[in-house]
């Protein structure tokens, strides 16, 4: 008994008080913090982190606070803040910089600070006992407050003009890109999507005082694409071929210039894709400017007498009447700089249906009635008109025969499906072509605009003569011992044609070498009628007193020397022609 009497020992000391510990620090803890809880209830003091209307109250007293906000008032505006419509919440940076600014005072806005301020500190009090002091370190004070709450007023029709300036302000139509060509390079703005505020949100956010303790408000807007030009289309549009400015006869007015420009395409848009939206990129180019604006080209438009040629109109009623429809097709015709002009092209076929009447003309060196004989007559005084106004000389041909109503190597003949005559606008200016007809006479002149005071005189010089033979051919039907001439004949010429310049003094520029004609000898052929008995005496009959024109197809009278009555153009005494080896 003894020894299990010694096993029986008493418990420790240290064993049986820590449960005692334990509970005593508990019921202090407990106690301190229904202690703190008794005194956050019942403080005057705002807890950490209190923010009203943007101020920190925090450690102040409502009376404190309420001076704090009364002070800051004046200055104090809302901080608007745009995020696209639809976006989700999360996606709304609060910390974002405010996109505009609106102050208090614009809104007409009156502050209950005392009621504010003591409806801010009730709701950081306002909770079960237990948790006040939980919520003192947890809790921070941003606190929205709406109109509902009559602590705020604002002043509507303020609020809408605010709302209204401001959403104008922050909104925008689309911008697409936009380019202009400078000295040296291609300057691009960069596209920027439209964008528009809603403007009845803002108004309800800014009339309802609905904003978050830091002056902030989340307005929505809206976005419209903006059409977007990649480097290619501007290189398409910018790098066509350069364009004086020019004019349109359909519509009666002038055509603005185009510049030439070329750039590397790939860069250029490297370039732009680096760039923000609405940002403006330089991309340097190599540049081609018009010699003529469209702003220059209004007080010189067909300003000028370039070059004229009048020349007389003989022939069949037919031939005159051909040679007029002719020139009232090309009346008025305008050609820009750098076109080329077709006779055959601007004319069109010479059919019936078109006015055209037969006349004599050539088919194989032979006469026969042939529509539009005499249309020659308006492409050669055109040409003269041409050389006179110094322009370039495309495609011109020479008269099979020597013609009779323009001076010889000045002529130009034509024919459907055959010889065209054709000359280049080679001034920096539109030119007109005007033609008239009175009295028997054709006259056409060239309009355009002249920047210097050189004149042309065109020359000629006949290198040879290639006479023409008779021939005799037997014809049953004539009577005996009669003749009949079958074809008039032609003298053939070889001819050189010359363009001088003169400077406004009269003095001789230069003399060049315009064209050689050769044209071609007509044999005369005689129809003899059977021989004579002994002792007759025979007759001869020529029933075509005229000489035809061959490129037109007419009949003209003959001419016995190179000259033209209407268009006496002496030699120049100080030139001497140049040699041509034919």
């Amino acid at each position: 008994m003894k020894q299990e009497a010694k096993h029986l020992a008493p418990p420790e000391k240290g064993r049986s008080r820590a449960p005692l510990i334990v509970i005593i620090v508990l019921a202090v803890l407990i106690a301190a913090y229904l202690g703190f809880c008794a005194w956050v209830q019942q403080s005057d003091t705002f807890w950490r982190g209190a923010v009203i209307l943007g101020q920190d109250v925090t450690g102040q007293t409502q009376a404190e606070a309420v001076k704090t906000i009364d002070d800051a008032l004046p200055e104090l505006a809302v901080s608007v803040r745009l995020y696209p419509q639809g976006a989700p919440e999360e996606e709304i940076d609060p910390e974002a910089a405010p996109d505009a600014s609106i102050p208090l005072s614009d809104l007409g806005v009156r502050v209950d600070t005392e009621t504010l301020v003591a409806e801010a500190h009730r709701s950081l009090t306002s909770g079960s006992f237990l948790s006040a002091g939980v919520r003192y370190f947890t809790k921070h004070a941003a606190v929205a407050f709406g109109a509902g709450e009559r602590t705020i007023t604002v002043d509507a029709q303020k609020a809408l003009d605010a709302a209204q300036s401001t959403a104008d302000a922050l909104s925008w139509e689309p911008q697409g890109t936009e380019y202009e060509v400078g000295e040296d390079c291609v300057s691009v703005t960069l596209a920027k999507d439209g964008r528009t505020v809603s403007l009845s949100e803002l108004r309800q956010g800014l009339e309802s005082a609905n904003w978050a303790g830091d002056l902030s408000l989340l307005v929505p807007y809206t976005t419209t694409a903006a059409d977007v030009l990649s480097a290619q289309d501007i290189h398409d549009a910018v790098a066509g071929e350069m364009k004086n400015a020019g004019y349109d006869p359909a519509t009666k007015s002038i055509t603005p210039e185009q510049l030439g420009a070329d750039f590397d395409v790939a860069e250029a848009q490297a370039a732009l894709d680096a760039a923000q939206p609405g940002e403006t990129v330089a991309i340097s180019a190599s540049i081609q400017r018009p010699a003529v604006t469209a702003e220059e080209l209004k007080g010189v438009l067909f300003r000028d007498v370039l070059g004229t040629c009048k020349t007389h109109v003989s022939g069949t009623a037919a031939r005159i009447s051909n040679v007029k429809l002719s020139a009232s097709t090309i009346n008025g015709y305008v050609l820009n700089c750098g076109e080329v002009f077709s006779y055959n092209g601007a004319v069109g076929q010479r059919t019936a249906a078109r006015g055209y009447q037969a006349a004599p003309a050539y088919v194989k060196g032979e006469t026969v009635d042939e529509i539009g004989g005499g249309i020659c007559q308006t492409s050669s005084t055109l040409y003269l008109a041409c050389l006179r106004s110094n322009l370039e000389i495309v495609q011109r041909y020479a008269h099979r025969y020597a013609p009779s109503y323009i001076t010889w190597g000045l002529d130009a003949t034509v024919s459907w499906g055959g010889p065209d005559y054709q000359f280049a606008n080679d001034t920096n200016y539109p030119i007109k072509i005007v033609t008239s007809y009175s009295g028997g006479y054709l006259t056409v002149t060239i309009y355009g605009t002249k920047v210097d005071d050189i004149t042309v005189k065109m020359t000629t010089e006949k290198l040879s003569d290639t006479p023409y033979e008779t021939i005799y051919e037997d014809d049953p039907t004539l009577a005996p011992g009669t003749e009949k001439v079958k074809t008039t004949p032609y003298t053939g010429h070889k001819v050189r044609s010359y363009r001088n310049l003169y400077d406004g003094n009269g003095n001789l520029i230069s003399s060049t070498l315009e064209a050689v004609s050769d044209y071609k000898s007509r044999n005369k052929v005689i129809l003899r009628g059977p021989a004579l008995p002994a002792g007759g005496d025979g007759e001869i009959t020529d029933p075509d007193p005229v000489t035809p024109d061959p490129g037109s197809g007419t009949l003209e009278p003959v001419t016995p020397d190179p000259g033209s009555p209407d268009d006496p153009i002496p030699v120049p005494a100080p030139v001497e022609p140049p040699v041509v080896q034919e």
